[in-house]
C-alpha cells in the first residue's frame, strides 16, 4: 500500500518525509526541489507487538509496513503542463492515499510560492489541478458508457451517475465529497479518478502553535472547515519538530515526548491514521521463532488472511486458533488462555479482527 505526499513547493512535504522516514530525502528552500518521487517503506507502530516480543522474546521481530511516497510539488497550471504537470500527475495516480500536508506556519525564512500563507488557497489551488484532470477522465469513460448504452441499456444508471461527478467536479467539488450508495461507490473506483482518493491534511504548524493552543491558528481552522466537508482527515503536526525527534534514540525520543506531556510523536499517528486510512488492520502471530504483524483488509476472513502468510494456508485451511490480544495480556500467556477457554476454534467464514493473535492449521 502506498501514501503519496503532496503540497505546493515549500510547505515541508520533504522534511515530513524524511521525518517518517529518515531517509535523507533532499530538502530546500526553492520549488521543485523533488523531482522524482522519494519511497520509504516504514514500521506501523505497534504497541501490542513490543508486548509480545517481551513475552516471547522472539529471534524475529518483524512489524506491519506502509509504503510512503515523496511527490513533487504542484504549481497552478499543472494539469496543463506547467511545473512537473503531467509528470506529478502520474505520480499521485499510483497512490492508495494521499497525506496533503499544508503550510500553516508563517517564517519570512522560507519562501511561499504564491507570497503569501493561505491555507484553505493553498488547498483550492492542488483540488483544482486534480479536479481538472478529474475532468477530463471523467469525460472519457461517459464517451465510452454513451456508446456502450446502445447495445446494454443497463448502462442508463451508470451513465447517469457518471454525469451527477461531473457536475460536482465542474462545481469545484472533490469526487470523494460526493455522497454515493455501494454500486455508485463502486463505479466510482473503475474510474480511478484523483480526487476520489481518501486523504489526510497535514497541517504543517509551529512549535509556538503547540504551546499556544493550535485551535488559535486560523489556517488550521480554515482546513478543518474544508475537510469535514469532504469527510477528510485533519492531523496537526510540526514537521520540523518531528524531523528532530526521529534523529533520537528510542529511549531520547520517549523521555523527549514524556517531558512534552504526550505519548505518541505526530509522526506515530501520521503513520497509525495513514493505516487506518486505507481499511487496513493487523492480525499477530507469536512464539520464539518470530513475532509478526500481518496486514490485511478490514473484512478479511480467516482463510484469505491465512493466505497472507503462505498460499498453502489458504488453499488448506482447516481452522484457526485465535485468540484476542487483551485476553493474552490479562491472562499472561497462551496455555493459561487455553484453560480459560479464550482460545477460539474458527471456520472458514470467520471474519479476523484487529489485533487477533492466530495459529492456523491447514492441509495441503
Amino acid at each position: 500500500m502506498k501514501l503519496g505526499i503532496v503540497g505546493l513547493p515549500n510547505v515541508g512535504k520533504s522534511t515530513l518525509f524524511n521525518a517518517i522516514t529518515n531517509a535523507g530525502a533532499q530538502s530546500a528552500n526553492y520549488a521543485f526541489c523533488t523531482i522524482e518521487p522519494n519511497v520509504g517503506v516504514v514500521a506501523v507502530p505497534d504497541e501490542r507487538l513490543d508486548k509480545l516480543a517481551e513475552m516471547y522474546n522472539p529471534v524475529k521481530f518483524t512489524p506491519a509496513t506502509i509504503e510512503f511516497v515523496d511527490i513533487a510539488g504542484l504549481v497552478r497550471g499543472a494539469s496543463k503542463g506547467e511545473g512537473l504537470g503531467n509528470k506529478f500527475l502520474s505520480h499521485i495516480r499510483e497512490v492508495d492515499a494521499v497525506i496533503h500536508v499544508v503550510r500553516c506556519f508563517e517564517d519570512d525564512d522560507i519562501i511561499h510560492v504564491d507570497g503569501s500563507v493561505n491555507a484553505k488557497r493553498d488547498i483550492e489551488t492542488i483540488n483544482l489541478e486534480l479536479i481538472l484532470s478529474d475532468l477530463e477522465m471523467i469525460e472519457r469513460r461517459l464517451d465510452r458508457t454513451s456508446k456502450a448504452m446502445k447495445g446494454d441499456k443497463t448502462l442508463a444508471s451508470e451513465y447517469e451517475f457518471l454525469k451527477r461527478v461531473k457536475e460536482a467536479l465542474e462545481n469545484e467539488q472533490t469526487a470523494r465529497s460526493i455522497e454515493c450508495d455501494d454500486d455508485e461507490k463502486a463505479i466510482l473506483d473503475t474510474v480511478a479518478l484523483l480526487t476520489s482518493k481518501p486523504v489526510i491534511y497535514a497541517c504543517n504548524m509551529s512549535e509556538d502553535d503547540f504551546v499556544n493552543g493550535i485551535d488559535s491558528n486560523e489556517n488550521y481552522k480554515a482546513v478543518c472547515e474544508i475537510a469535514a466537508a469532504e469527510g477528510s482527515e485533519v492531523l496537526p503536526i510540526c514537521a520540523g519538530l518531528e524531523a528532530e525527534i526521529s534523529s533520537l534514540s528510542k529511549e531520547d525520543k520517549e523521555m523527549f515526548l514524556e517531558d512534552l506531556g504526550i505519548q505518541s510523536s505526530g509522526l506515530d499517528l501520521l503513520i497509525q491514521r495513514s493505516y487506518n486510512l486505507l481499511g487496513l488492520i493487523s492480525y499477530l502471530t507469536a512464539g520464539q521463532p518470530e513475532v509478526r504483524a500481518w496486514t490485511i483488509k478490514k473484512g478479511t476472513k480467516a482463510p484469505q488472511a491465512a493466505g497472507k502468510i503462505h498460499s498453502d494456508f489458504e488453499r488448506g485451511f482447516i481452522r484457526a486458533e485465535v485468540v484476542s490480544f487483551d485476553n493474552l495480556m490479562e491472562l499472561g500467556s497462551l496455555a493459561a488462555a487455553k484453560e480459560k477457554g479464550l482460545v477460539k476454534s474458527e471456520g472458514k467464514e470467520y471474519v479476523m479482527k484487529d489485533g487477533d493473535i492466530v495459529h492456523f492449521l491447514f492441509n495441503v
